[in-house]
């Protein structure tokens, strides 16, 4: 069953092998439903620049569908390909990565397998818990509640606003950047047995550098850990505690920018020094200098520059190597405003930083993550040899959110001076589809699915409610991709746009957590870790209406079939016969009955309902 009647995608199911070497000759399959086969299949692929066609071979199975396979040779490190399904029902068809189109259409979307390698199996099977430093936890030895004002007998910097931990950042003024809440490292460490009690496995710190901010992406040092933050010590202490929880910590840095007082950008400005060539100059820019969004506490690195390039992350002693080598150290990197670094006007070296970032990586553990931070559509950037994958607002969050927002959520839509729009369950699903087809499977698998951050509204407050929220986390959990809570969200956690959304986490008013709300977010949480089906399962779309949805996601021995819902409405009925499931076993949500042949499954609010099919 599919909506499609043919369905391929970059699962084993499909895929005989997903990390080829060059020259190597694999198998790819296309499956067809029993009620719509095609007359013939041919593959379509591009071999040196050159169209090429292969032949496909049926096999029908006992239950009367058919998997149509053929071989394909890896000539070149990245290959793409199309089905060509033509007679029967079909006339003629192409089944791209997009879907089923009849009529002819660009390679935009077209399937891709690449022998560059995949991001560590670790990394496809975490669910991440964001954590901003200052807005997380104080350690222990600090005042609880009253704003700090005296750092142990040292000078306090001078661009600090204190606050107290009870209160809301300020949020949009000239403080915004300089609010002092006073979480720290030693803070985190205190509090990761909640953080593995949630059932998360990886750890994401924003970054930990000092700076002028406490948003810190104003690095004034690559080379030391913020002395507010606790300092180096703190962050191997925290490093070692993690793992000995099992937590993987991914670290942040910016490759695009640093801070106007870094010594590198100083010493640039004095004129002749080796650190000039790592910036832009001249009476072009405002400042006489290029910025990030002409922001001038962020002046932008020349990345056309190899001095820079060495000195910032290619070198034996560059930051982006130290901090991700030795014990303790971070266990990958999630890198800011990747879309940018690299690219000014009419330079753009984009795709070299990620090849020069991958590069190190593998050089120093291929078991380490490189993810980048990406606003828009990443498949450009995604070429295989360079990020393991994105943070997914393009490709995930937009579309979440437009499903699920509420009526009284009037904020912008990430960046577009427009209220987020209400869309239909079928064009959430039709820009899902459009966002995976342009990025490589294994790519996908490894991006992170965010329904909030530190720079966006909170997802209680985009959805409204609860059960909303539910339905949210069951799309990020079952769809492919990586799971991201930012801390705050698993107890209900509210806000309005980014700053908004920093408040400090209320270890002192447990009372007002929604903890009915956070055991379900656990529940989801333990099944996304358990089921290796949704770490590097297919993906088909079995039913698609205005306010539900439902999808499965299948391995050879581990299928999940997953019901999501924005609202009450009318039974959704699942054809189980077609999906050769007996026994339909739930495992969350929404309860359901098998009548005749088909699982029919009670609607009477927004949630989601997840079964284990067998």
């Amino acid at each position: 069953m599919s909506l499609e009647g043919v369905h391929h995608d970059g699962s084993v199911l499909y895929v005989s092998d997903d990390h080829p070497r060059l020259g190597d000759t694999i198998t790819l399959s296309l499956w067809s439903s029993k009620d719509a086969h095609p007359d013939s299949v041919n593959l379509r692929t591009v071999e040196d620049g050159e169209p090429l066609v292969l032949v496909c071979e049926p096999h029908e199975t006992e239950r009367g569908d058919c998997m149509w396979t053929t071989q394909l040779r890896m000539s070149n490190p990245r290959m793409h390909y199309r089905w060509l399904v033509t007679g029967g029902a079909y006339e003629y068809a192409w089944l791209t990565a997009a879907g089923l189109v009849k009529y002819d259409v660009p390679d935009a979307n077209d399937f891709v397998i690449d022998t560059y390698g995949t991001a560590p199996r670790w990394a496809l099977s975490s669910v991440v818990y964001q954590v901003y430093p200052d807005r997380f936890a104080r350690a222990r030895d600090k005042p609880p509640i009253q704003p700090i004002t005296d750092l142990s007998g040292k000078k306090m910097p001078a661009w600090i606003v204190p606050r107290s931990w009870d209160e809301r950042p300020q949020g949009r003024g000239p403080n915004t950047a300089f609010e002092y809440f006073g979480g720290d490292l030693n803070g985190v460490r205190e509090h990761l047995d909640y953080v593995t009690q949630l059932g998360a496995t990886t750890l994401y710190l924003t970054p930990i550098f000092p700076a002028e901010s406490t948003h810190r992406y104003d690095a004034r040092s690559f080379d030391e850990v913020d002395p507010l933050l606790g300092g180096d010590g703190a962050l191997e202490r925290l490093i070692e505690a993690a793992h000995r929880y099992g937590l993987r910590v991914v670290g942040d840095i910016t490759l695009n920018h640093c801070g106007k007082s870094h010594p590198w950008f100083e010493r640039a400005r004095q004129g002749e020094s080796p650190e000039s060539e790592y910036f832009y100059f001249g009476d072009d820019y405002d400042h006489g200098y290029a910025s990030w969004w002409n922001v001038p506490s962020l002046p932008k690195f020349d990345h056309s520059s190899p001095a820079l390039r060495s000195a910032l992350v290619e070198g034996s002693d560059s930051p982006f190597r130290r901090w991700i080598t030795g014990a303790p150290a971070f266990d990958g990197w999630r890198v800011d405003v990747a879309n940018m670094a690299g690219r000014l006007g009419d330079m753009d070296v984009t795709v070299e930083v990620a090849r020069s970032a991958r590069r190190v990586i593998d050089d120093v553990d291929r078991d380490l993550l490189l993810v980048a931070e990406h606003g828009h559509d990443a498949s450009d950037d995604l070429v295989g040899d360079g990020w393991h994958g994105t943070m997914n607002y393009a490709g995930f969050t937009r579309q979440v959110w437009s499903w699920l927002r509420c009526p009284e959520f009037t904020e912008p839509f990430l960046g577009l001076p427009v209220e987020v729009p209400i869309i239909t369950g079928s064009q959430f699903v039709s820009s899902i589809r459009a966002f995976h087809g342009r990025i490589p499977w294994q790519q996908l698998l490894a991006s992170w699915n965010v329904l909030s951050s530190h720079d966006t509204a909170r997802i209680r407050t985009v959805v409204g409610s609860s059960n909303r929220q539910i339905a949210a986390m069951a799309l990020a959990i079952g769809l492919p991709g990586v799971p991201m809570v930012f801390a705050g969200d698993e107890i209900g956690e509210e806000g309005w746009w980014g700053e908004d959304s920093r408040t400090p986490f209320p270890w002192q008013h447990t009372s007002r957590w929604d903890k009915a709300f956070l055991q379900c977010y656990r529940e989801l949480i333990t099944l996304r870790t358990s089921l290796e089906v949704l770490h590097t399962g297919g993906l088909r779309w079995l039913y698609v209406q205005d306010d539900a949805i439902a999808f499965v996601r299948e391995l050879p021995q581990q299928r999940a079939l997953f019901i999501v819902a924005r609202c009450q409405r009318a039974p959704v009925r699942i054809p189980i016969a077609d999906l050769q499931a007996d026994s339909p076993r739930r495992v969350f949500g929404f309860e359901g009955v098998v009548e005749s042949s088909d699982l029919v499954i009670q609607v009477k609010e927004a949630g989601a309902s997840i079964w284990i099919l067998e």
